[in-house]
């Protein structure tokens, strides 16, 4: 029997995880009491090491949930592009539309508020739009508090919901980083974060055929691959262009996770009630 999934998780228990971090600490502090500093050193490194890892590595769950790749085996991948809109938003929908290729746009929110047109755009060529915050805060996102997150996200959800006419339902981490914050404002937001397996680190000063090596490397099914747009170094659309050449010769397609949930849900439907079928 076919089983109906959702690629869609919000973060269901965001406060479960705080009060956990919170009592590994009491824990620590225990174990420093009882049997003295060679143990409890230890378990205080490890305890905060791991905090340290879940918030830094984009894939990491332990504080919400991630999807980092698509359930497919098929030929299909998902491109995802960050930090638009931008002057490369209208050619690279050109050059998504050439070859029949659909992407999500992680937008930011006074970016949007900036360029209104190029949001509707996007939508009216039948692509996603992500939150990717309000006024990106690349350095110090990490380790912002629950009331600046949340107006981050929450701004910006209004902002793209607004300019839209529908609320994102995906989120992305600014440059990946996810504090033990986060998961309360997706959770009351309804938001699911995506990570993303394949990247070229086309975001920074780059070479273009170094970005492609990078990522056709980690190409594989079900692959979510992290993009740029308006970066200073201008490569972004060449990138693209290229990226999207050489996914077509290796007979990959790109779509959007809403089409991998509809499709299972067809399926879904025709084994539970074969007349739909």
């Amino acid at each position: 029997m076919t089983t109906a999934i959702s690629l869609h998780r919000p973060p269901r228990h965001p406060y479960a995880i705080l009060g956990l971090l919170a009592l590994s600490q009491v824990a620590v502090a225990l174990l420093w009491w009882r049997l003295g500093w060679r143990w409890g050193l230890p378990a205080m490194v490890v305890s905060h090491l791991t905090v340290v890892w879940a918030t830094l590595y984009p894939r990491a769950a332990l504080f919400c949930p991630a999807l980092s790749r698509l359930p497919v085996a098929a030929r299909q991948v998902w491109l995802t592009i960050d930090d638009g809109p931008s002057a490369d938003t209208l050619p690279m929908l050109d050059l998504l539309d050439r070859h029949g290729a659909k992407a999500t746009f992680f937008l930011v929110g006074e970016r949007a508020l900036a360029q209104p047109a190029l949001v509707r755009e996007i939508r009216r060529r039948g692509h996603g739009i992500g939150n990717h915050s309000a006024s990106h805060p690349d350095r110090w996102f990490w380790a912002l508090g629950p009331k600046r997150l949340e107006r981050e996200i929450a701004r910006n959800q209004a902002i793209l919901a607004e300019i839209a006419g529908q609320p994102p339902r995906w989120f992305r981490s600014v440059v990946g980083m996810t504090n033990p914050f986060v998961g309360l404002s997706l959770h009351r937001h309804g938001l699911a974060r995506v990570a993303w397996s394949a990247r070229g680190f086309d975001g920074v000063h780059c070479l273009p055929g170094q970005v492609l090596a990078r990522i056709r490397r980690a190409i594989a099914p079900g692959a979510i691959v992290l993009l740029h747009e308006g970066a200073a170094h201008g490569h972004n659309i060449a990138i693209l262009a290229q990226l999207l050449d050489w996914l077509h010769s290796q007979g990959y397609r790109s779509v959007l996770p809403e089409d991998i949930e509809d499709a299972n849900a067809v399926a879904h439907l025709s084994v539970a009630d074969p007349a739909a079928s």
